[in-house]
């Protein structure tokens, strides 16, 4: 299987593709002037405590005051089951996610999992309270686990990890977990015993899975590097709120966490980012430093590698399947419905050969639009109801195989007898849609449009598309008044250099009929 990771960094927007076999597969973007929080380790000061929730209010010195549960801060309250101290290597890359819910445990490792997890106390028997915890006024040390969403402030836990390329530090967890993906018993007591060795006492690691086969000193020379990361962390002396230790940005950590040895190649679009992604690369995974090209294209890198008509799909409520069956995708405040249904296809032999052929291709179309779309919480699936018990569960178990592919933790309830499946998703920050969308002004936000960013962004990539062979000319666009704002607002920077780059004037024309999502370029 071909595999590769395709950066389209040339704009303040940065957005990283993921393609397998030439099919898109995962879709992360930032935004440089709205870069996230996840990962991030802060100062944090007490600004309420609510006993009636068993949570506080933390200011970290950005626009919303975060939360923190008591299940963040009491050590008691964790729901941390190493077992034979294994560990998912989805919940090992940093920003808190090294800890994982009963709930999702029981899911993956079945009755193993729940025989351990009867040993530890139930909550209701914990009596400590927030209010015991931390007062206001009160400095913490803590870590962002999700970014903020909607009106919610960010998800914060005061037991931080730090990730590293083959390592996660777990400074307050006295522990050494091993990834599950590391198959080999023999592999995973190996790697064990090393760090078991050397580690600092009180202070915990989970190793990952690219760690598989490392020498013992590579190994010591990822935990000093960490270690030494939290050193700095604590000669910190500055007062909160304070920003203490930044995660990478996207393009690096999509290098960290996702360059394994079945990547074939990174391409990137952006002189300046392929120099810094290629240091990285040769500093951390010297081994992979050819895999990474600059792309020296004449049309922009996603649509080279086809991949931005698939990213202009995911705006659509529905989804067609091959056979000509669809899926409908609504997502409300609360959950996501996703609805099955056969459509334009008829079959060849009978109803529930149809139905299988079709819920079987939804299964796997279903979780390909969760990762694409970013989509987590609570998901309900409509399939198409079947008779027989073998054909559900043949539909569960290609929705079972298809989440294997997905690195955010899940738990799937079987096929009830109408069909539905009730599933969640981990969700850390924003989805696609809401990303890309905001509420539409003239239907009072019952509706949704892209947004102006989106569509100015949208704008200077066709710009670039019709300004190759430009120089010296002038570039027409027709387009909302809003978008014209921004455009010579807060992105006049990025007009300036595109018309640098090209040798062009780009000239606006707003026109208060066009819609958000309606312009038009012309090169004279």
């Amino acid at each position: 299987m071909s595999k590769q990771i395709i950066f389209n960094c040339a704009l303040p927007e940065s957005r990283v593709a993921l393609t397998e076999n030439d099919q898109l597969t995962e879709l992360h973007s930032e935004r440089k002037r709205e870069r996230g929080v996840v990962g991030n380790i802060y100062k944090g000061k007490v600004v309420r405590v609510l006993p009636g929730m068993q949570a506080a209010f933390v200011d970290l010195g950005v626009e919303k005051a975060a939360f923190l549960y008591v299940t963040d801060i009491y050590p008691e309250f964790q729901d941390l089951d190493f077992g034979d101290e294994d560990d998912d290597e989805a919940e090992a890359t940093g920003g808190g996610e090294s800890r994982r819910s009963s709930r999702g445990s029981r899911s993956k490792r079945g009755d193993r999992g729940r025989k351990k997890e009867s040993k530890r106390p139930k909550r209701s028997e914990i009596k400590v309270k927030i209010e015991d915890l931390v007062k206001p006024g009160q400095e913490i040390l803590c870590q962002v686990t999700k970014e903020p969403i909607g009106t919610k402030g960010a998800r914060i836990t005061s037991h931080v990890t730090i990730a590293g390329r083959y390592l996660v530090l777990m400074p307050t967890i006295d522990r050494v977990g091993v990834s599950r993906r590391v198959g080999d018993s023999r592999e995973r007591r190996r790697l064990r015993e090393i760090l078991n060795a050397c580690r600092p006492k009180g202070m915990g690691f989970i190793v990952r899975t690219a760690a598989t086969a490392l020498s013992e000193q590579a190994l010591i020379r990822d935990m000093e590097f960490l270690l030494e990361v939290w050193r700095d962390i604590g000669k910190d002396e500055h007062r909160a709120p304070a920003l203490c230790h930044r995660d990478l940005d996207l393009s690096l950590r999509i290098v960290r966490d996702v360059l394994t040895d079945d990547i074939d190649r990174m391409v990137i679009d952006d002189e300046g980012e392929y120099k810094r992604i290629s240091n990285f690369v040769k500093t951390v995974i010297p081994h992979s430093k050819t895999k990474v090209e600059l792309y020296t294209g004449g049309e922009p890198i996603f649509d080279q590698f086809k991949i931005e008509p698939e990213i202009e799909k995911l705006h659509h409520r529905k989804v067609w399947l091959k056979s000509g069956g669809y899926i409908v995708i609504d997502q409300a405040e609360a959950l996501v419905a996703i609805d099955v249904n056969t459509g334009k296809f008829i079959g060849k032999k009978d109803l529930e050969e149809t139905i299988l052929k079709t819920n079987l291709e939804a299964a796997k179309e279903v979780v390909n639009q969760l990762r694409l779309r970013a989509i987590g919480g609570i998901i309900i699936i409509d399939f198409i109801d079947m008779d027989r018990m073998e054909n559900r569960e043949k539909v569960q178990a290609a929705l079972n195989e298809a989440l294997r592919g997905d690195r955010a933790k899940s738990n799937v309830t079987k096929i009830s007898d109408l069909g539905l499946v009730e599933m969640t998703r981990k969700r850390t920050g924003e989805s696609f849609g809401k990303l890309s969308g905001e509420p539409c002004e003239g239907c009072e936000g019952s509706g949704w449009h892209k947004s102006k960013i989106y569509a100015a962004y949208e704008i200077f990539r066709e710009i670039q598309r019709k300004a190759r062979n430009a120089k010296g000319k002038s570039v027409f666009v027709e387009m909302n008044p809003g978008i014209a704002d921004l455009m010579y607002g807060d992105e006049r920077p990025s007009v300036e250099a595109l018309e640098k780059r090209f040798g062009i004037t780009i000239i606006p024309k707003p026109m208060a009929s066009r819609a958000v999502e309606s312009y038009d370029v012309v090169v004279k």
